[in-house]
């Protein structure tokens, strides 16, 4: 029978936001997903810009490679709630990280639903 959980994404303390600080390769940890592969992860992003302009963000979804592991889109300014991975599910230990094109303006949130065989 499968089992669905919510979790606390790994790159946050206690559910609060995490700060984008990286503006490149790696970037900041977001999510580890759940080790093995018989389980998995569903994640669901949303970025706040609270910068007076756009910034560029970057998702490395399990990998660096381009265009296979990343998400690059701009962020508008003053932009809160800003859906960037609708549901996507990742297991076997693969890390979700991010970086921005001006350190410490975005912060994510993320909702993590867990599901094990």
């Amino acid at each position: 029978m499968t089992t669905f959980l919510p979790v606390i994404p790994s790159g946050s303390t206690n559910g609060k936001q995490i700060k984008i600080a990286a503006t490149s390769t790696p970037g900041t940890t977001l999510h580890t997903a759940v080790a093995g592969t018989n389980d998995m992860d569903e994640v669901w992003i949303w970025v706040t810009n609270n910068h007076t302009a756009a910034v560029d963000l970057t998702i490395e979804w399990g990998g660096t490679t381009s265009p296979d592991n990343l998400t690059i889109l701009s962020i508008p300014s003053k932009t809160g709630d800003y859906l960037v991975k609708a549901g996507v599910r990742i297991n076997n230990s693969l890390v979700i990280k991010a970086f921005a094109s001006v350190a410490n303006v975005l912060c994510a949130s993320l909702n993590v639903n867990r599901y094990t065989a």
